[in-house]
C-alpha cells in the first residue's frame, strides 16, 4: 500500500527526548521549506486564481470545502474576505463537514459521508456560476472529493489545494494545486507544514482576486469595514494620504462616508 506524503514518517526521531529548544528549532527549520514549496506550485495557483476571478467578476460565489484543519482554514479565510475589501458575507463561504460546531470540536465520521457536501453547498442554492474549491491536506477526503464530483456533474467549476501528488481529489478537481511539503515534524501532523501551505495559498487566491476585482486601489483596502478604533486611525490616514485634509477632517469624511473609498469620492479624489 502506497503511504503518501503526508502520512509519511517524520525524520525527527524521539521527540519526546528533545529539549523544547531543539523541538523549536526543528520545528523553525521544516516552516522555512513551506514558502519554497508553494513557490514551485505558483503555475497552479495561477490557472487557479484566474478561473476563478472569472466566474467572481460575473456575479459568481467562491466556496471552500474541508475537514478538520483544512475546513477551519477555508473558513477562516472565507470570513476575513468582508472585514478586509468591504465585500458581501455571501461572496466567498466557507463550509467544513460537521457544520459550524466543527470549527472548535471534532465531529465523529463527518469527513466520511460522501453526500454531506453537497447537502451543504445545496443550503445555499450553489450553481454554475459558482465556484467551488475543495482544501484536503491528503488528497483523500471522502466529504471533500465527493463534493467536488457532485459539482462536476452539475457543471460547477473546481478546484483544490491538497499536498500530495497524484491525489484522488487532484485527479476529482478541474483545477489542482499541489503543494508538497513532505513529511510533518509530528508524523501525520497535518496542522503543521501542510496547514501552514494551505494557509498561504489560499491568501494567494482570495487576495488576488479582490485585487482582481477592484477591492483594493493602490496597495491600501479602500473598502474595509471600519470595525474598530484602530481601523478607523487606518482608514482616516489613508484618506490623508490621497487629500490634503487634515487629520479631523479626514475621520469627520470617513465616518460620514462609511469607507475610505466613499470618503475619497466625496473629495472627488
Amino acid at each position: 500500500m502506497e503511504i503518501r506524503t503526508t502520512e509519511s514518517d517524520s525524520k525527527y526521531r524521539h521527540l519526546e527526548k528533545k529539549t523544547i529548544l531543539e523541538i523549536l528549532t526543528d520545528i523553525n527549520t521544516e516552516d522555512k521549506t513551506v514558502p519554497h514549496a508553494v513557490e514551485k506550485a505558483i503555475p497552479q495557483i495561477e490557472i487557479l486564481a484566474n478561473a476563478i476571478y472569472d466566474k467572481m467578476k460575473e456575479g459568481g460565489r467562491l466556496f471552500y470545502i474541508g475537514a478538520g484543519t483544512s475546513g477551519r482554514l477555508g473558513i477562516v479565510d472565507a470570513s476575513e474576505c468582508p472585514p478586509t475589501f468591504g465585500v458581501p458575507h455571501d461572496w466567498v463561504i466557507g463550509l467544513m463537514a460537521g457544520g459550524d460546531s466543527a470549527i472548535r470540536k471534532s465531529t465523529e465520521f463527518a469527513e466520511d459521508d460522501i453526500n454531506l457536501a453537497w447537502k451543504d453547498l445545496s443550503e445555499y442554492s450553489i450553481n454554475d456560476q459558482d465556484f467551488v474549491v475543495g482544501i484536503a491536506a491528503s488528497g483523500t477526503t471522502p466529504y471533500v472529493i465527493n463534493g467536488l464530483l457532485d459539482c462536476n456533474k452539475r457543471k460547477i467549476n473546481t478546484g483544490c489545494i491538497s499536498c500530495n501528488l497524484g491525489s484522488p481529489l487532484a485527479a476529482t478537481a478541474k483545477y489542482s494545486v499541489e503543494v508538497i511539503v513532505g513529511p510533518e515534524y509530528v508524523t501525520g501532523s497535518t496542522r503543521m507544514k501542510s496547514g501552514t501551505a494551505q494557509k498561504l495559498v489560499l491568501n494567494m487566491l482570495s487576495t488576488t482576486v479582490m485585487i482582481k476585482l477592484g477591492r483594493v486601489k493602490d496597495n491600501k483596502m479602500v473598502d474595509m469595514q471600519l470595525t474598530n478604533n484602530k481601523l478607523v486611525d487606518r482608514g482616516t490616514r489613508m484618506v490623508m494620504e490621497k487629500s490634503d485634509v487634515d487629520y479631523e477632517t479626514a475621520n469627520k469624511l470617513l465616518v460620514q462616508h462609511g469607507s475610505v473609498r466613499a470618503a475619497l469620492a466625496a473629495l472627488a479624489l
